[in-house]
């Protein structure tokens, strides 16, 4: 099992970093346990060099191998391409992702034209020193819904500005190792595959977009290559959501898509 975990703090030592490595450790001891060979791999956004997004669209256009910024993105999509589970874990700035979050998000903007990470499973975490997390969470939330992943769930952690890591332990631990848990079963489990009403709904919405764009497109292309525009695909990959479940989400996708597209 490959975990990868994005962390979009600067600080290695800060709270951000702290809750991830609590997780990282209960993901060792719950995949030791089950016997399950693991490679977790932590990446600290901010000291990589992911230049800012241009808003060029040669992502969309042409193909994100074609982006003028040559710098380190491309590695670190590969890397997410390749694992099976992704943790993302995010500071709180002025109510939402930190700017180099952001950032990352706008640089696999092309994702949600195509979903390369159907099949994935996704746990979002964000810290805040006081206040409330649900924003950036729906930030989190709304980006990788869009670009494929199966969320497996998101956690605000209320941290204070800074405290101390024995406490970060003793207050956190359940809920790190809740946490791991999570991410750990969704991924043995292949809970992917029993994809939510929301789920279902996105990829109708999309399938119907693309079905209507002309055939020369790098996203038409795309989704002809998954076979994802056949009429009779119901979803990224092989499923097992319950019949009524798929046709209510594909009607509603219908009755919103002139909204939403």
């Amino acid at each position: 099992m490959n975990i990868l975990i994005c962390i979009g703090s600067y600080r290695r030592n800060g709270n951000t970093a702290h809750i991830a490595a609590m997780i990282e450790e209960e993901l060792a001891r719950r995949a030791a346990d089950a016997g399950v060979p693991l490679a977790v791999e932590i990446i600290f956004l901010a000291h990589e060099q992911i230049g800012l997004c241009r808003g060029c669209r040669v992502c969309f256009d042409k193909g994100e191998t074609l982006c003028p910024l040559h710098d380190d993105f491309l590695a670190i999509k590969a890397k997410m391409v390749e694992a099976d589970g992704l943790l993302v874990a995010s500071p709180i700035y002025v109510n939402d992702v930190s700017g180099t979050t952001k950032n990352w998000i706008d640089r696999l903007a092309h994702v949600c034209h195509r979903p390369q990470f159907a099949g994935k499973c996704a746990y979002l975490v964000t810290t805040i020193g006081s206040g409330q997390s649900s924003h950036a969470l729906r930030t989190l939330g709304a980006a990788l819904q869009t670009w494929g992943f199966h969320i497996v769930g998101q956690t605000g952690f209320k941290t204070g500005a800074l405290m101390d890591k024995a406490e970060l332990r003793a207050r956190f631990q359940a809920e790190t190792a809740r946490i791991a848990g999570r991410l750990f079963d969704a991924i043995q489990q292949r809970r992917f595959a029993n994809p939510s009403f929301l789920s279902l709904m996105t990829f109708h919405i999309q399938q119907s977009v693309w079905q209507q764009q002309p055939s020369d497109t790098v996203d038409y292309r795309y989704w002809e290559s998954q076979g994802w525009l056949a009429p009779e695909r119901e979803f990224y990959i092989a499923h097992h959501a319950n019949r009524v479940k798929v046709i209510l989400a594909r009607l509603t996708g219908s009755l919103l898509k002139p909204f939403v597209a």
